[in-house]
Order: C-alpha cells, then sequence, then structure tokens
C-alpha cells in the first residue's frame, strides 16, 4: 500500500484476477428466479448461478422470500 495526502490507496498487481476468476465472481451468493407456465399460470423456479434448479416456489414473492432466508441474493431472469 502506499499513502497519499493522509489517503491510503491499495496498489493491485497485475493480472491477480483471471478472466474464469471474474466470471465466477459473486456465485455463491446469488440466485435466480424464474417464472415456469403460461403467464398468469404456474411456479417460480429458483437456480443457483450454474443453472441448477434448487427449489420452487408457487408465486414470486415466495421465491424471493425463500432465496433471501438462505442468504442469497436474488435475482429475476426473464
Amino acid at each position: 500500500m502506499k499513502s497519499t495526502d493522509d489517503k491510503t490507496i491499495a496498489t493491485i498487481p497485475e493480472g491477480i484476477m483471471s478472466v474464469s476468476d471474474l466470471a465466477t465472481w459473486g456465485v455463491p451468493i446469488v440466485a435466480y428466479v424464474r417464472h415456469k407456465g403460461a403467464t398468469g399460470e404456474g411456479s417460480w423456479a429458483i437456480h443457483a448461478a450454474d443453472g441448477t434448479q434448487i427449489g420452487e416456489a408457487p408465486d414470486r414473492a415466495t421465491a424471493f422470500a425463500a432465496v433471501r432466508q438462505h442468504d442469497l441474493e436474488p435475482l429475476s431472469v426473464h
């Protein structure tokens, strides 16, 4: 670290994050919620970041609540 004008700036070595590291950054903390079925019908699927279905709920609000109960951040997929 270097210090300039009472501010400490962290220096990051070049190449510290690979392309695959960047692609998977944050993956363990998100879950995707997607509607299944026709408009107005069906359920809501909950998927891990890698696409694996990990749950299902009768409505969007319940799906988001379930995701948050497991300390994940819900994201909508259209």
